[in-house]
């Protein structure tokens, strides 16, 4: 494995208010950005999540400075195996992509030519960046979108991602339905609780359960659970539904994705308890706990499915007040 380096690289346009700093090292050996970044980072494109993201190759940091500004204003990691072909962001995480502020689309263009050259210096031709939803950067988004097709990359895959707005009220979104389950679950005693880490073993077992009831399986490992829950304590929580028993009747794992986010990342509920739909008490618990904390939106994720999409999942979010974005995955 070659030795990690790092180096500046001109943009392709007039001035030198830009510059790219390129970091390319073994996985796990990530930069830090030199220059401040003028936005706050998403927390799977930090380099201490980026770390945890291990794979045999090479992982390259391309960070676009303002020079005038002394700023940071658009990061890109990108993962690949020298001479592999193919490149990816993220390698293990629910998205990657670039993240940038306020910034001329010609010169995140520029950005973006210049991680072409050196990816093909690397031998890797293709590239897959799979994007947050629009929801989390509208305009960030937009432009992204816009400069990428330019550049001819194609959009293999569209998802809708729902998110709940946490300045409205939960119940007053609620379709009927699922406000008479709501209530249905209070009366009988059901609460709402944040759980220790402890508890992640038997929890792990019961999401294990859960989606294997559906024909699903988890995506990380139990191992992989624990580390991100001590590596990042402030950012990933535990909670549940129990019923009068005590006894889960819902559970799922919230990531703070930064400090507007929150995200739903591991719903799940035994089918014994669809009469209830203890994940709609779940989901009011997140929407408080996101309020209370001044996050702006709670991340339902996509209803997407290695079939195609979910339409009995997508429906459930709606029902819940859910607000449809796009999730864009693009390639070149």
């Amino acid at each position: 494995m070659p030795a990690a380096s790092s180096c500046l690289l001109p943009l392709p346009l007039e001035g030198d208010q830009y510059v790219v700093r390129l970091h390319v090292g073994p996985a796990g050996q990530v930069a830090d950005p030199t220059l401040p970044l003028a936005f706050e980072p998403f927390l799977y494109l930090t380099p201490a999540h980026l770390r945890l993201q291990r794979h045999a190759g090479l992982l390259l940091s391309f960070y676009l400075e303002d020079q005038d500004r002394q700023l940071t204003v658009a990061q890109l990691h990108v993962a690949g195996e020298a001479g592999g072909g193919t490149a990816q962001s993220p390698w293990q995480a629910p998205f990657g992509a670039v993240q940038l502020a306020a910034v001329a689309a010609v010169a995140l263009r520029a950005f973006l030519e210049v991680v072409h050259a050196q990816l093909a210096a690397q031998g890797l031709a293709h590239l897959r960046l799979r994007s947050y939803p629009f929801a989390y950067d509208p305009a960030g988004s937009a432009l992204l979108t816009h400069v990428l097709q330019q550049l001819g990359y194609a959009i293999p895959l569209a998802e809708i991602n729902n998110h709940l707005p946490l300045a409205a009220d939960f119940r007053a979104r609620l379709h009927p339905s699922e406000r008479r389950r709501l209530k249905k679950c209070q009366h009988q005693g059901f609460v709402f609780e944040q759980e220790t880490p402890l508890f992640l073993p038997l929890a792990y077992e019961f999401l294990r359960r859960c989606r294997r009831e559906k024909g699903q399986e988890l995506s990380l490992s139990l191992e992989r659970l624990q580390e991100l829950f001590s590596q990042f304590p402030q950012d990933y929580f535990l909670f549940s539904v129990r019923d009068q028993a005590g006894n889960w009747a819902a559970l799922t794992v919230a990531i703070r994705v930064n400090s507007r986010v929150l995200y739903n990342f591991y719903p799940a509920s035994p089918l014994a308890y669809n009469t209830f739909s203890p994940v709609v008490l779940l989901n009011e618990g997140l929407h408080a706990f996101g309020r209370a904390n001044g996050q702006q939106l709670l991340d339902l994720g996509t209803s997407t499915l290695p079939e195609g999409l979910n339409q009995s999942l997508l429906q459930f979010k709606r029902h819940l007040g859910g607000v449809p974005s796009l999730k864009l995955t693009f390639e070149r």
